[in-house]
């Protein structure tokens, strides 16, 4: 007589090899699928977001220097009657006076700043950042500003050799192309705003300091100083020259400004090496300026 099927038991399973249970001290497998985004799609894609700003950042200073550079050259083709001649009389006209007013003043101000206070205000800046040992900002400081002005704008200025417009109202040298005001203006913009300004700011920064930019211009072709373009060629290549010093020190700046606010709390560790967190999370994120994103 058969056995009521009802009361049989089920058989058994044979378990397969991902139904069995680990072996003791055997590593356990994750559960997260192959090609999901998990810890290290999302280092990926902050090092890609870093590797452009870095690009970005380079971009940024060889456009301009090239730009000011390849002006040098076309002044120095016809120093007394450049292509764009004609713009920089014109320009001059509207400059030409009466020069009274507060419009002096205004100049005067600028005429000193982009002079003596351009020259000292960077060692101004040097003695805190040598005192807490910051080398990496001291390093930027004066790589930024001598290497911009005693190499790149004196080098334009030889290269260019052009004739300064008549009757200055003040004090000048030879070489009007390219203004060494206001590369200086635009170089000093970049390196404040890379050493001691915020990134949530960087962008009022920057626009505030391309109204100062544009000031120190008019100054210098209101008091005869310069040409239209003199100042924007100084412009372009001050700007340039800080931005590129700044991308060369972006990573020397970063490890630094880590450091100095705790080390391996921001991902970094004592010799600037990225460093996981305790939850093994990622390391921080490449650029950052004092713990802070880069712009």
């Amino acid at each position: 007589m058969s056995a009521n099927p009802a009361t049989e038991p089920a058989p058994t399973p044979t378990p397969t090899p991902h139904d069995r249970p680990p072996r003791p001290g055997a590593p356990r497998r994750s559960a997260t699928p192959r090609g999901s985004r998990g810890s290290r799609g999302s280092r990926g894609s902050r090092g890609s977001r870093a590797g452009r700003r870095r690009t970005g950042l380079l971009t940024a200073g060889l456009l301009p220097l090239g730009g000011a550079v390849a002006t040098a050259f076309v002044v120095r083709a016809d120093i007394t009657d450049p292509p764009f001649q004609r713009l920089d009389d014109r320009w001059l006209g509207w400059m030409g006076g009466p020069h009274d007013g507060p419009y002096v003043a205004v100049a005067t101000v600028l005429n000193w700043f982009g002079g003596p206070v351009g020259a000292v205000l960077p060692l101004a800046l040097l003695v805190p950042l040598l005192v807490r040992r910051r080398w990496a900002s001291a390093g930027f400081l004066l790589t930024a500003c001598l290497g911009g002005n005693m190499l790149v704008i004196q080098s334009l200025k030889h290269l260019g050799d052009r004739p300064r417009p008549a009757d200055p109202l003040v004090r000048v040298d030879h070489g009007s192309f390219s203004s060494g005001n206001a590369a200086t203006a635009a170089l000093l913009v970049v390196a404040v705003g890379a050493l001691l300004v915020p990134a949530a700011l960087r962008r009022a920064w920057w626009y505030g300091g391309a109204a100062f930019t544009l000031a120190m211009m008019w100054g210098r072709t209101w008091l005869h100083a310069h040409w239209l373009t003199d100042t924007a060629g100084g412009a372009a290549a001050g700007a340039g020259a800080g931005l590129l010093v700044w991308w060369l020190f972006r990573a020397a700046l970063a490890r630094e400004g880590v450091r100095s606010r705790g080390g391996a709390r921001h991902g970094l560790t004592a010799r600037g090496r990225p460093a996981r967190s305790v939850a093994g999370g990622p390391p921080a994120a490449d650029g950052a300026v004092g713990g802070r994103p880069g712009p």
